[in-house]
């Protein structure tokens, strides 16, 4: 968008829109001439006697919307577009749940491990048939465990039979989601389908390299990833005896999202994961596309034109 103007097909038309300063000089010069010099008509008494009944807005309202109706048929000619959410036909979503320890907290009911269970299966019964889902376990040593498919119900017995384990790896996740969705089959002209990684976790990486250079990484290769930090700040598990304090590290979850420009949601209850992952849906199950808005920009024009008589009527009509 240029100078507050949409993005055009036709943009060389837009020298038209020089007839609009020219029109607003061409009435400022006519006012300031009018103020000074006297009219010499015939019926410069008649012509008097009615203005003095008009406001001055009224003819300036009048101008002003003559010249956005003219503005306004200019850009129309020029053919904008704007941007229209389309449902994607064809994409690759990697679905990767934390099992780590921490997941068995009860601070979500039933646990958190449960409770995303449920949510990721609804997230997956949503999407698209022609949708490739893959599963990956996340934990110390991450796990791709189903291929991008198309078989809801493997995909959703895999998910069912994710087991707690120990360690959170996020940046070996993000390698293998990545490894995955490379494995997805690709179109008849051999182009990949859009990509998109969505990875719920409740805690901080404590295993393996920095997921941040290589959630960068899988940006710049147009593999958005969208985090979801579950759980609350107060949520606990009891490991060999011990209480431990098992909050959510948003932090990194926001980092993860923004470095491989996707988003990040925080999720602290069942409903709440069940409302993120229908965020989460809008995002991936949809592509923004361009269309041509010449329609809308001629109704601006027409409002514009509209209004301009409605004005010129006013100071016409004499009561």
């Amino acid at each position: 968008m240029v100078l507050g103007l949409p993005e055009l097909r036709s943009p060389h038309h837009l020298w038209a829109l020089l007839a609009v300063p020219a029109l607003l000089a061409f009435y400022l010069v006519a006012l300031r001439k009018s103020a000074s010099s006297p009219v010499r008509t015939p019926n410069a008494g008649m012509v008097a006697a009615v203005m003095r009944g008009q406001p001055q807005w009224k003819r300036h309202f009048s101008v002003a919307m003559s010249l956005l109706a003219l503005a306004a048929a200019v850009v129309a000619w020029s053919r904008p577009l704007g941007i229209e959410k389309v449902p994607r036909e064809r994409a690759t979503i990697v679905v990767a749940i934390d099992a780590s320890q921490s997941m068995g907290a009860k601070d979500v009911d039933p646990t958190r491990m449960d409770a995303a269970k449920q949510a990721a299966t609804r997230f997956i019964d949503t999407m698209p048939e022609g949708f490739n889902v893959s599963v990956v376990r996340v934990s110390g040593s991450p796990t791709v465990l189903v291929p991008p498919s198309k078989d809801r119900a493997v995909v959703r017995r895999a998910i069912d039979n994710i087991e707690p384990s120990d360690g959170t790896a996020l940046g070996d996740t993000i390698i293998e989601s990545m490894d995955s969705i490379r494995q997805a089959p690709k179109s008849e002209d051999g182009t990949p389908a859009p990509a998109a990684i969505v990875l719920l976790s409740d805690g901080g990486n404590n295993h393996g390299p920095d997921p941040v250079p290589l959630a960068t990484k899988a940006g710049r290769a147009k593999v958005p990833i969208y985090t979801i930090a579950f759980g609350t700040q107060t949520g606990y598990v009891d490991l060999d005896g011990r209480r431990e304090r098992v909050a959510p590290d948003t932090q990194v979850m926001k980092q993860i999202a923004s470095s491989s420009r996707g988003q990040s949601w925080e999720a602290d209850s069942a409903p709440r994961l069940d409302k993120v992952y229908q965020d989460v849906h809008s995002s991936v199950g949809y592509e923004d596309v361009k269309k041509e808005v010449t329609a809308t920009w001629a109704f601006y024009a027409m409002g514009f034109a509209v209004l301009a008589g409605v004005g010129v009527l006013t100071m016409a009509v004499r009561r």
